[in-house]
């Protein structure tokens, strides 16, 4: 996959390290559509219902279809509840305060538009916070970390520590699992 580009519908950082691993370029161009959860929606199928969304939001809004389009979305789950993304520093305390001693699981799809259709996998992977104390996710929420994250923490970052183990992608856990978007990918 040397040197192919692709369009990604994702503004994040971490999507774009994570495809330069695979030595795929990209041009950024995030999709906007409304992330709110369905009533009893399992997150599983949330995540992969996004992921879609947003590749065809993209695909809708472009004459030239030569590149794919790479779409993804993460969400965290404690049971069937859907954590996404904190809208303020005491949503993501409350998160944190509830992730800290649980397994949980970190959904991550991926999708790809290309020639008319939409390929997606879903990566899943199981997650064993230690129990942090209250101080330490308050400095953590205090430095603004976890707010663009799903869940309120990023394994990729301070919170990595906290993480006692995983069984699953670390890649899926950060926002693009490697293994599944390779396949997409090679598939085109």
């Amino acid at each position: 996959m040397q040197h192919k580009k692709i369009i990604l519908a994702s503004r994040s950082p971490r999507r774009v390290e994570l495809l330069a691993q695979l030595g795929v370029q990209c041009e950024i161009v995030p999709a906007d559509i409304d992330e709110s959860a369905l009533a009893g929606e399992d997150p599983a199928l949330y995540v992969q219902r996004l992921a879609k969304a947003k590749a065809l939001a993209i695909a809708a809004t472009r004459a030239d279809h030569a590149l794919p389009i790479l779409a993804a979305d993460t969400t965290v789950a404690l049971g069937q509840e859907i954590l996404g993304k904190p809208a303020d520093a005491a949503e993501a305390m409350a998160m944190l305060s509830r992730l800290s001693g649980s397994v949980h699981l970190v959904h991550t799809a991926v999708a790809v538009y290309q020639g008319g259709a939409v390929q997606c996998l879903l990566s899943t992977t199981q997650v064993e916070m230690m129990q942090v104390p209250i101080h330490v996710l308050q400095d953590y929420v205090a430095s603004g970390e976890p707010m663009d994250k799903a869940g309120a923490y990023g394994i990729q970052g301070r919170a990595g520590a906290w993480i006692a183990r995983i069984s699953g992608s670390y890649s899926g856990v950060m926002g693009l699992p490697l293994h599944e978007t390779a396949q997409l990918l090679h598939a085109w």
